[in-house]
């Protein structure tokens, strides 16, 4: 079993859950799917996030989507969101989850917090419950949680919870959050990995401050990968002009309630997934919104084809 460690590196795909047009659990398709990421540059998953409709699937069926894509991913990395209401939840997910194989959890702070000393002491709660032995991603996406998580609470959680071995960073603006904690390491302060959300739209510009990669799901993987790859070796001019010609979908994609299903249209698109069903509640394109998405992706297969 391959554990997240303060060095994971790479790109962590976001894992979307396939299923039928009837809305019931593609089963057979979650191994095609994670397939599909593999071959496109995943260097690792992360399930049962918020892109991956977990709030929508039962209690088996999100055991499923796990054991599937573990299954799947060979000696690849698995992270599972945990995050839930209790920690009796929290505590018996994770249990089940690591027993399958899963490379660490990550936990997003629940609603409710609103102070650094509330913030902190969640975590460390957190990572008593779960145990020293379990990888804890943290999840910072203010946007979605309404949870602002300063620099100095990271920096006391990152002392006090040695289980915490990743940080999701998914702030926005964010980028002087990646230098100040890695001033800090080096300072002294320990150091943890740093991948980044929201689609990879500051994916370049974040590994210049000094993230480890990409965690999410925009539906071409392979920009990612390659953004990654260039910005990591200093060539931020190759990883920029990538980046560009796969912006206009990367925005597209973001628009809040309807990005699920351009992402899913996308992947059944590409032959990734069977069929581009959502869950309800949930977002479906309408005929114009399908013209539009045809029309960015035609536009970005001519800037690829320009600059390659």
């Amino acid at each position: 079993m391959t554990l997240i460690n303060e060095n994971s590196k790479g790109v962590y795909v976001i894992g979307a859950t396939p299923f039928r047009d009837d809305l019931s659990l593609d089963v057979d398709g979650i191994g095609k799917l994670t397939e599909h990421y593999i071959e496109h540059g995943a260097t690792g998953f992360t399930v049962l996030g918020m892109m991956g409709e977990a709030p929508k699937l039962s209690t088996s069926e999100s055991r499923t989507v796990v054991e599937g894509y573990i299954k799947a991913a060979r000696d690849l990395p698995v992270v599972v969101g945990v995050s839930a209401a209790g920690f009796s939840a929290m505590s018996e997910l994770t249990k089940s989850v690591m027993d399958m194989g899963a490379a660490g959890v990550m936990i997003a702070p629940p609603n409710t917090l609103r102070t650094d000393d509330q913030i902190i002491s969640y975590y460390q709660m957190a990572g008593e419950t779960l145990g020293k032995d379990v990888p804890i991603v943290l999840q910072d996406f203010p946007l979605s949680t309404s949870v602002q998580i300063s620099v100095g609470a990271l920096k006391k959680i990152i002392e006090t919870v040695p289980s915490i071995k990743m940080l999701k960073h998914e702030d926005w603006p964010g980028l002087a959050k990646i230098l100040a904690l890695r001033a800090a390491e080096a300072a002294g302060q320990r150091r943890i990995s740093i991948l980044c959300g929201n689609a990879g739209v500051f994916l370049a510009e974040e590994m210049e401050r000094g993230a480890d990669g990409a965690m999410t799901g925009f539906a071409y993987i392979e920009m990612m990968r390659d953004v990654v790859k260039y910005a990591g070796a200093g060539d931020m001019d190759r990883a920029m002009d990538i980046f560009d010609a796969y912006l206009p979908l990367v925005r597209y994609e973001q628009q809040p309630g309807l990005g699920l299903a351009v992402r899913k249209y996308v992947l059944k698109k590409r032959g990734a997934i069977a069929s581009d069903a959502i869950r309800r509640p949930g977002p479906k394109l309408s005929p114009a919104d399908i013209v539009d998405v045809e029309r960015l992706i035609a536009r970005q297969t001519k800037r690829l084809e320009e600059i390659a």
